[in-house]
């Protein structure tokens, strides 16, 4: 087990209570630090588990960041099964990764949460405070057509979702309709956490708080047609003309 830091503290009170995760994470964080010492800037949990109030029963996924000093430094990024829990290992340069807490995408919703939310493992530096703050000051700058920019590219992700997924449908193809139906559903509700700013813990956690868990072709449909809608109202309509897609 790797030595607890003041930054550490809190990740293990409640952690070893009968969830496997917090030992294994432990176990991958003393490794890295480990066989990469001149490396690892810092080593946190992020995901569900980084809550403190997953009920995954030690049967959820370990999400596990690990910064380096350098990009391409550090072990690969890398999934695998470690005594019965699936690690999913994500590593990234301190400043690469800097880059991204300050970015607003289309997927802006699904990714804020790791800027937000982690459970530092090894952070000497207090490095994971300056990501949340660097990720919180540029929300507090950013104006609401960057939000309305994203909420569009994710409406058009969602919209021909549920295009395709209705052709399928149509041609009996129901496994593959339900997959895009799924996809329609996430980039709706991606839309709509983008035009209230606000992001999910993940996937599950998107479509399940703005209403579209379940929602059939006709629900998915009329929602993408209200945040048509609203995008038009916020000052650009999603349909254009050939000089609107080529000015960008």
């Amino acid at each position: 087990m790797i030595g607890v830091d003041a930054s550490t503290a809190n990740a293990g009170t409640d952690g070893y209570l009968g969830d496997p995760r917090w030992p294994v994470a432990e176990r991958v964080a003393d490794a890295v630090r480990r066989r990469f010492p001149a490396d690892v800037l810092a080593v946190a949990v992020h995901g569900p588990l980084a809550h403190g109030d997953d009920d995954g029963g030690g049967n959820g996924e370990l999400g596990l960041l690990v910064v380096t000093y350098r990009p391409g430094a550090g072990p690969p990024a890398a999934t695998r099964r470690v005594d019965g829990v699936l690690v999913d290992l994500t590593v990234a340069g301190a400043e690469d990764y800097l880059a991204r807490a300050r970015a607003i995408t289309s997927l802006w919703p699904l990714t804020a949460d790791r800027f937000v939310t982690t459970r530092p493992l090894h952070d000497p530096t207090g490095w994971l405070r300056t990501l949340r703050d660097e990720h919180l000051g540029r929300l507090a700058r950013a104006r609401p057509a960057e939000f309305s920019t994203a909420a569009r590219r994710a409406w058009y992700r969602g919209s021909a979702a549920h295009a395709r997924a209705a052709r399928l449908a149509e041609w009996y193809e129901t496994d593959q309709a339900l997959l895009m139906l799924g996809e329609a559903r996430l980039a709706a509700a991606s839309v709509s956490g983008l035009l209230s700013r606000t992001y999910f813990r993940d996937p599950g956690d998107a479509v399940r708080r703005t209403g579209l868990a379940g929602a059939d072709m006709t629900e998915v449909g009329a929602v993408l047609a209200r945040q048509a809608e609203e995008l038009a109202a916020r000052g650009r309509p999603v349909d254009g003309t050939v000089d609107d897609l080529l000015d960008g």
